[in-house]
């Protein structure tokens, strides 16, 4: 039995979550799927200008994982680009640099480092040392698991601005 795939560390959702060549219609498009982690990989090579050490530092991978992460993107990418192809972003293993959580025993509200979320270890509070607790706030739908996305209640913007607000919240916590 293969061992089961390490959560990526991401910095952010993507904005969009598809992309098609213009005057085609969907319905006769090919489509490349590419998964969240992929386009994290594209993001911090290309984008940011980070050399692969650095950028699989990010990602909590090894550097062997984050090139065979890139390669498989890049890959896609240009098959897409050079046929036509539509192009959808969804699904992965991935987790967010910090995951906020509530104590229902008595209120206490913290965050948990990537690190300590992706061992799978159990969570408590760090107050009153509880397992009574719940994520302030639910893990975004989209894209969330293998098999893709999951509906948006109140919709893809609201989902996408309320992440904004947790990770600059995050990182004016870790500043102060």
């Amino acid at each position: 039995m293969p061992r089961p795939v390490k959560l990526r560390c991401i910095a952010q959702m993507p904005q969009f979550s598809y992309f098609k060549p213009l005057g085609v219609p969907v319905s006769i498009l090919d489509k490349v799927s590419l998964s969240i982690e992929e386009i994290e990989a594209i993001r911090l090579k290309d984008m940011e200008g980070l050399e692969q050490e650095d950028s699989a530092k990010k990602m909590c991978i090894s550097r062997p994982t984050f090139h065979r992460i890139l390669q498989s993107a890049r890959k896609k990418l240009a098959d897409a680009l050079v046929n036509g192809k539509a192009i959808q972003i969804e699904g992965g293993n991935y987790g967010f640099p910090y995951s906020r959580f509530t104590c229902n025993e008595d209120g206490h509200k913290w965050n948990v480092p990537f690190d300590v979320m992706a061992s799978g270890g159990t969570i408590s509070c760090p107050s009153c040392f509880s397992v009574d607790i719940q994520p302030e706030y639910p893990i975004p739908s989209f894209g969330c698991g293998r098999k893709g996305s999951g509906g948006f209640r109140r919709g893809r913007r609201h989902q996408q601005s309320k992440m904004r607000e947790i990770l600059e919240e995050n990182k004016d916590n870790s500043d102060a």
